[in-house]
This record gives structure tokens, sequence and C-alpha cells, in this order.
């Protein structure tokens, strides 16, 4: 049988974004899937939709589907999501992946894992936006695809949407550490990611989180699926094989 892969995307995306990467797995015998969380699709509430509402809608879509034996990855934002889903449905996965993801702790959210002045400028934003986030060009440019040229930051930058801020604020509520959960865990770090910055890094800081766990290193920046998205797929790979 082949190896289900379920990738799923991070702020300001939807799966569409992340079919490259998946034709990339699909050509190496996998079956791939690239669901679109909650709070991201045409026509979701920006302003009420939060981090719950998408660890539903990712529950539903493999319950609905019939998943199982899962290597689950998540990129950014996505590690809460893939958190939560795990810690209900470990039964059904067989390895969780975090590309340059969140790795909460019980109680935490998004907000409490980025710098202060990043904080401070989601703020700004959601006041002024109903509650929901934008990324203004020059960051998206400088800090997320940071390896592309101009033409391909501007084609990138597109096909963003906005981002509900209860999504970042919202808690999430862990039966156990993650460390703690009975399966696969592998960290995939892009080494020029500077999403973050370097001084607070997404590895080790985030990744040690996860107890006993595969890491796995490529060039690359935060948003290595648009800017090299085969490379991408093989660390995928290499980080969900046995």
């Amino acid at each position: 049988m082949a190896d289900t892969y379920l990738l799923v995307h991070g702020a300001w995306h939807t799966g569409a974004e992340f079919e490259a990467v998946a034709d990339a797995i699909r050509a190496a015998g996998c079956t791939v899937h690239c669901p679109t969380l909650a709070g991201n699709r045409p026509g979701d509430d920006r302003a009420t939709t939060g981090l719950a509402d998408a660890i539903d809608s990712l529950v539903h879509f493999i319950e609905d589907n019939e998943l199982f034996d899962i290597t689950l990855v998540g990129h950014s934002y996505a590690g809460m999501v893939i958190s939560g889903v795990a810690d209900r449905l470990t039964e059904r996965l067989r390895r969780i992946v975090y590309v340059n993801a969140f790795v909460p702790l019980d109680g935490e959210c998004l907000k409490d894992l980025v710098p202060p002045h990043h904080a401070a400028l989601f703020d700004a934003m959601a006041a002024a936006n109903g509650n929901a986030l934008m990324l203004p060009f020059e960051v998206w440019r400088e800090s997320f695809i940071n390896d592309a040229d101009l033409a391909l930051a501007r084609s990138s930058y597109a096909q963003l949407n906005p981002q509900p801020y209860r999504t970042f604020t919202e808690a999430i509520s862990l039966s156990r550490p993650l460390a703690a959960l009975p399966l696969g865990k592998s960290y995939l770090n892009c080494q020029q990611d500077t999403a973050m910055p370097h001084s607070l890094p997404w590895h080790p800081r985030l990744s040690e989180r996860l107890g006993l766990f595969r890491l796995v290193e490529c060039p690359g920046s935060h948003e290595t699926l648009f800017s090299a998205p085969q490379r991408l797929a093989q660390a995928i790979i290499e980080a969900g094989r046995d």
C-alpha cells in the first residue's frame, strides 16, 4: 500500500499552494492530500474563525475520507493544527512532521511563540482589518521568501488570503505533551528561514519539545514550497520515512 501524506498549509495559504510539492511526492508513489483549513476557505468568516475550528476541520477531513496510517505534515501555523489533531486522532497517524512549524505546549497560542514585535504588529493589523491579518509585501519578500526573485515573490504573494487572527490568539488544549504521543515525530528545518529571527529560532527552540524526533534540514526560506517545491518534497519524504 502506498504511503499516505496529508500536507497542511500555513497561515495565509490554502491547500492549493502545496500542490507542486504534493505532485513531487506523488511521483515517488505516495498518496497525498492537501486540504484547506477552516478560516482560509472562500467565504469563511475571518473575524470569528479560531484555532479550534481549524483543528476540527482537519479532524473531519481525515474522518470523512477514512484515512489511516497517515504521515501528517504541518507547515508554520499548521504546527498548531496538527498538534491538536495528533492529540485527538493518534491512532490514525504513523508520523507527524513539522516544517518550520510551531510546536505548542498545552494552553499556548501561536502569539505566545513569536517575538514581542511580531505580536504587536499582528495586534495592530487585526485591529485595523476586522480581526484578520494580511502580511505586508515587504515582510513577505524579505522574511518569508528571501530565496526567490522578485517575480516569484510577487506571484506567490498574490495567492495569499487574509488570516483569521483568532487562529493565532486562541490557546490549544492538549491532553498530554506532544513528546508523550506514541508515534514518530520529525522536524524539517529550512535553513534560510527568517520568518522567525535566528535569535529565536524554529530549531532547536521548538523542535526539542517533540522529545525523541528525527531532524531533517535543507536549504531554503520559509516558503520553499514556492521557491523549490521538489527539494521540499524530497525533504518531506526523508522526514516521513520509517
